[in-house]
């Protein structure tokens, strides 16, 4: 990406402000800087994703480098992209299941080489070991879960082949990453415990920056069929990737028994289980567009999560929406929501205290605009106003030691 540098730093050009499409590689220039965007792997919908299109919004002429790249299933936005991927995205069976790339995304990675002036790293494993001709800042969702949190990631039903391979496969790969961290010049966190993540897994500090919250307001939203049926009641909404550590399953069980409706949306692992025993009172469905997103928010009374979030990004949309959120006390959520303003918190991601902070939430007043003012903190424009100021940075570094 090519932007003016000069006496005030570096700002969005006059193509950026417009929102141009990407166009490839842009020739260096006297006086202008080349960046380019780095991300683990387009394979799925999810918050670090859209973080990248964040990115991508503020430097619209970054060519996006990734491992592996599946248009299918993740944001339809990236098909406008330059998207470049390493030699393994031609195995169509590791696009689908990048899982199944664990042992041989270290070497994928290794070999991705990006020739740009400053490359921004959208990580949670990979991407920060991308070799790069310039400076290299990384926006850090978590250091890799399973290397640095393996309880958490495989969670209870992991088989001991999963188990045996990840703690043969640990040691040698905790090396490599901590080496891939102390290649890249500076780190941010996005939120404060991935923070001090950050400072145990690899001795470095790190500044929060938020991450934003890229919401568009349907004024005529699809509606998702299956749940139809509940618009004039309302229900719950449970956002989430379907893996051990976001604890759906907890949500579900404090849903058991009872009147009140919940609508799970999302996919991963755990769903073939968490389908199987699910209550009738609980509806399961995926792969939807952000118009039908946007519709069961509109229709929901609350989120409910109760995750081991490094973020939390579902309370702030959910907040654009002018609704409340029923969230797990840790992590993330303490920097995205706000107790007796957007949320009620439980201690636990047990049943029984889901259910109680649920009773707390319906028995509680909630100010609407309030929410969704608390929502607006937390947006794009925001975001690329703080990228362009780590760019700046690091380009000033850079100009004062080529003076030297």
């Amino acid at each position: 990406m090519s932007v003016s540098f000069g006496p005030h730093g570096v700002r969005a050009t006059a193509d950026q402000k417009r929102g141009s499409k990407s166009r490839g590689d842009v020739p260096a220039q006297p006086g202008r800087l080349r960046v380019a965007i780095a991300h683990d792997y387009l394979t799925q919908r999810g918050g670090a994703e859209k973080v990248v299109l964040s990115m991508a919004k503020a430097f619209p002429e970054a060519v996006i480098h990734t491992t592996l790249y599946d248009p299918q299933n993740t944001y339809p936005q990236f098909e406008d992209m330059d998207v470049r991927v390493s030699a393994m995205n031609r195995i169509g069976f590791l696009r689908r299941n990048h899982r199944a790339a664990l042992p041989l995304l270290p070497f994928a990675s290794s070999s991705m080489s990006i020739d740009a002036d400053v490359v921004l790293v959208s990580s949670s494993g990979w991407a920060h070991a991308f070799r790069t001709t310039g400076r290299k800042a990384v926006y850090c969702h978590s250091p890799a879960r399973w290397l640095y949190q393996e309880q958490d990631y495989l969670g209870e039903s992991a088989g001991w082949k999963k188990r045996a391979a990840l703690a043969f496969l640990a040691p040698l790969l905790k090396i490599w990453d901590r080496r891939a961290a102390r290649s890249c010049d500076i780190y941010f966190a996005n939120s404060r415990v991935v923070r001090d993540r950050i400072k145990t897994a690899y001795g470095r500090p790190a500044r929060v920056l938020p991450a934003p919250a890229t919401i568009e307001i349907d004024s005529d939203p699809e509606v998702v069929p299956e749940v139809a049926h509940w618009a004039e009641q309302g229900f719950y909404l449970c956002i989430s990737r379907l893996l051990a550590y976001k604890n759906v399953d907890a949500v579900i069980d404090s849903f058991r028994g009872t009147g009140r409706r919940l609508v799970v949306c999302g996919r991963g692992p755990e769903a073939e289980r968490l389908r199987a025993t699910k209550p009738d009172n609980v509806i399961m469905v995926s792969d939807l567009t952000d118009s039908q997103i946007a519709w069961l928010y509109a229709h929901s009374s609350a989120v409910v999560a109760a995750s081991h979030e490094d973020y939390g990004l579902t309370p702030i949309e959910g907040a654009a929406h002018g609704k409340p959120s029923v969230l797990l006390r840790w992590g993330g959520f303490l920097d995205t929501a706000v107790e007796g303003l957007t949320a009620v918190y439980f201690d636990e991601p047990e049943p029984s205290l889901i259910r109680a902070a649920i009773d707390r939430f319906e028995q509680s007043a909630w100010d609407t605009e309030k929410i969704v003012e608390h929502a607006t903190r937390f947006s794009d424009e925001q975001f690329a106003a703080q990228l362009y100021d780590i760019v700046d940075s690091l380009a000033s570094t850079d100009t004062e030691e080529g003076a030297a």
